[in-house]
């Protein structure tokens, strides 16, 4: 059907994804337990699968545990491995008629550094925090509001919802168990998963689209609105 002249145009389609694992090679968590904490930190994950803490509070309490200068810590944020190709992969999709919002369990204070140093500028939901020498990382939970999680800080799976009910077209890309509610919410085409996320998916019988780094996703979601362009000029012309 074609759109009048008084007609909204359609709303832009929008990609929720992971910040650690997704948009990165490495998650900044994994990389404080392995380069950055002293030997006696305890292991707050266990605390975490019996029920005693949340996640949120396991992380919260690793990066607290961080004893090493800024400028340390800050080289193992650099070891994370921004895909490089992201800031075209941004562009490309803009151009496409994608929006790009990132959704992350972990620190604001690490996605902004390496996002700034890309030149990307997009929304970010994810804990705030800042470094103090001596103290660590010290991630807070967001404010109250329509995607704080009390066991995350952030709920990816509200974020994935409000673009639903705003009649957009969302595709969600993740790593981990956390993503696995926002997940669910999309359609396996629009559905990008690796790691932990993909292992629970394939579990639960659903399908997903791979990836081994976040560019891909990019490339893949741009190819998609390309071909069902040239299907709808193949219709039109032909009616």
């Amino acid at each position: 059907m074609r759109h009048t002249q008084n007609s909204a145009p359609p709303a832009r389609s929008l990609l929720v994804s992971d910040f650690d694992g997704t948009m990165t090679r490495e998650d900044f968590y994994q990389l404080t337990i392995k380069n950055l904490l002293p030997a006696d930190v305890p292991d707050y994950w266990v605390d975490y699968r019996a029920g005693r803490i949340t996640h949120f509070q396991a992380l919260q309490a690793y990066f607290a545990a961080i004893r090493a200068d800024e400028s340390t810590v800050r080289a193992i944020v650099e070891r994370m491995q921004l895909d490089p190709k992201i800031a075209t992969g941004v562009r490309n999709l803009d151009r496409a008629g994608w929006d790009v919002v990132i959704t992350s369990a972990g620190c604001a204070w690490y996605i902004r550094i390496l996002l700034a140093e890309a030149g990307v500028d997009v929304p970010v939901f994810a804990n705030p925090g800042r470094f103090e020498e001596g103290r660590g990382l010290l991630m807070e939970p967001p404010a109250p509001g329509p995607f704080f999680s009390p066991t995350l800080g952030v709920d990816k799976a509200a974020v994935v919802r409000q673009g639903l009910l705003d009649h957009r077209r969302v595709a969600f890309a993740g790593d981990g168990f956390p993503d696995l509610d926002a997940a669910r919410l999309v359609p396996e085409s629009l559905r990008f998963a690796r790691a932990d996320l993909a292992q629970a998916l394939t579990g639960e019988g659903l399908r997903f689209q791979p990836f081994t780094c976040w560019s891909e996703i990019a490339r893949a979601l741009c190819d998609l609105d390309r071909t069902e362009s040239a299907r709808a000029g193949a219709r039109e012309s032909s009616s």
